[in-house]
């Protein structure tokens, strides 16, 4: 398979593509800099289909948030809210598992819980919401608190990462979201989420959770005050990871929503800045298996075009979301199987569903 590229800057690196050899940060950059979105688009087809042919995964998942309290004041979040805020809310442990019983859809393979950062939650009010889950549904994976939660739980009750890691995965946490990313550069942290865990607490944490077996997902967050530049040493530094710890399953791209944000006067990201940032993620990530276009982000007609464009995921029913939408979102909550399957179809594409671990699902829901 050859790749025509109209942009000559893209010939030296559409032949490294084709050799297998590993893109530079200065690629990276010449990417960016390029409008052949068609050929850029092209690259990075090549890599997904060699991987995974034509094949894009979904799961059957439902999303949790135990609280929204957050005393962090994060620029870009439309999310968190203060504990004395009348929409503030801390699920007890019960409630969290009638909710899930209420909400579940059929055939659910994972349940997905993140929330906010309040000092009053100690590692054992997330162990025991850990615990009466996997009581009450011990057949499901549990994928719960981001890297920046684990490291906040870890100084609130006055322990290691290590040991707030090794405590949550007794309880029965599976594997660990990717978010709280962001942009690892440390200027452009400062600017939108100062008080969050730095990109060593981040990786750190990680760290501990791949040491022990387990997988994670990794973010991050683009479109509002970053540059190429940022982007670009932001995926290197997640495969500089990945090249010595290997636990990264699956890169997130999330489309930053200004909308009820401190960054409401910024334009929302483009959809050229969309594909192309799928596109050169799966380039620049050579070490790490799935590209996923989280349809809740990017709209489902966006994350259909994006199966061309390097991605080969585009999650899963997701019910019941609330982070997105609280930013602007207007996609749906959620959706069912049927409805994943035939989009997926429809924009070419061999539906697969699959578990929480990209081990690929059999039986009615799978046809």
């Amino acid at each position: 398979m050859s790749i025509h590229v109209s942009d000559s800057s893209l010939l030296p690196i559409a032949e490294k593509i084709q050799a297998g050899t590993r893109l530079s940060f200065e690629d990276g950059l010449v990417i960016y800099a390029s409008h052949d979105l068609p050929a850029i688009g092209a690259m990075a087809n090549y890599v997904r289909e060699k991987l995974h042919g034509g094949k894009t995964y979904f799961n059957i998942n439902l999303h949790i948030n135990p609280t929204n309290t957050c005393f962090m004041s994060c620029r870009f979040c439309a999310f968190g809210r203060k504990a004395f805020d009348e929409k503030s809310y801390i699920r007890k442990p019960d409630e969290i598992v009638k909710r899930a019983r209420e909400c579940m859809p059929e055939g659910c393979t994972e349940i997905h819980l993140v929330g906010g950062l309040d000092p009053r939650l100690k590692i054992d009010y997330y162990c025991s919401y850990l615990s009466a889950l996997k009581e009450a549904f011990p057949h499901i994976h549990i994928k719960t608190l981001t890297p920046v939660e684990v490291a906040f739980i870890a100084k609130m009750s006055k322990m290691t990462i290590g040991e707030v890691v090794q405590k949550l995965a007794d309880a029965g946490m599976g594997s660990m979201p990717g978010g709280g990313a962001e942009i690892f550069d440390e200027e452009v942290r400062e600017q939108i989420c100062e008080h969050k865990c730095d990109a060593k607490g981040w990786f750190e944490t990680h760290r501990e959770v791949h040491t022990r077996g387990l997988k994670s997902n990794c973010t991050m967050l683009y479109g509002h005050i970053e540059q190429p530049r940022h982007r670009i040493d932001h995926l290197i530094r997640l495969r500089n990871h990945q090249d010595e710890f290997g636990g990264f399953q699956c890169f997130i791209p999330l489309s930053f929503h200004p909308a009820n944000t401190e960054f409401k006067h910024l334009p929302p990201p483009s959809g050229f800045l969309e594909l192309q940032t799928i596109a050169i993620s799966r380039l620049m990530l050579d070490n790490i298996p799935h590209i996923k276009a989280y349809w809740i982000m990017l709209g489902i007609k966006q994350a259909q075009i994006a199966q061309w464009f390097g991605a080969n995921d585009i999650d899963g029913t997701v019910v019941h979301e609330e982070i997105y939408h609280d930013a602007g979102a207007t996609t749906p909550t959620g959706m069912t199987v049927t409805e994943l399957k035939r989009l997926i179809r429809e924009c070419g594409r061999e539906p697969v569903l699959r578990n929480t671990v990209y081990e690929e699902i059999g039986g009615p829901a799978a046809t």
